[in-house]
């Protein structure tokens, strides 16, 4: 029937009019990690776990998870390049650490329906990127046996950055 429409030409336009006041004529201000960076990010995470003698993948992903820079260390999986994506894509795109996640699943339990969203990897191993309170993207690490290793990785990656995310 005609009326059961529910996004039709008339309603979509009352939702863009009502949007409208609200946005003003403003656009968003968005922050993006450059190529330069995201690359030493990932060779920095690279290198410190190969420092510890594990093989290991690392990933920058900008705040919608898209792959900013990769880098498959010598002698890992190639498993590992999807791990470390899919852990990089959960930071960024649920705008928290994968162990924070894991830790808040405890309480509030939300495992039967993201494992029904595509992408995402509720493993330790990935931390977000920001610059002041906005996430602009991940870091993910996958190969270390162990996600508390991978973690540490990619905070070693994030941490030769930070100190230039402006």
């Amino acid at each position: 029937m005609k009326g059961d429409l529910l996004y039709g030409p008339a309603a979509i336009a009352a939702v863009i009019c009502g949007l409208s006041g609200q946005a003003g004529a403003q656009a968003l201000v968005t922050h993006r990690i450059p190529a330069a960076l995201a690359l030493e990010a990932v060779a920095a995470a690279v290198e410190s776990c190969g420092k510890q003698g594990y093989a290991e993948t690392a990933i920058v992903v900008d705040a919608d998870g898209v792959t900013q820079a990769l880098l498959r260390g010598d002698w890992t999986g190639v498993h590992s390049i999807d791990s470390a994506t899919y852990k990089a894509y959960t930071s960024a795109t649920m705008k928290v650490d994968t162990s924070v996640l894991i830790e808040r699943e405890k309480t509030d339990p939300m495992g039967p329906g993201m494992a029904k969203l595509p992408r995402l990897l509720e493993a330790g191993g990935s931390v977000v990127i920001k610059v002041g309170d906005e996430v602009v993207g991940a870091i993910g690490a996958a190969g270390a046996p162990g996600s508390g290793l991978d973690e540490n990785c990619a905070k070693a990656g994030l941490a030769k950055i930070q100190d230039r995310l402006k």
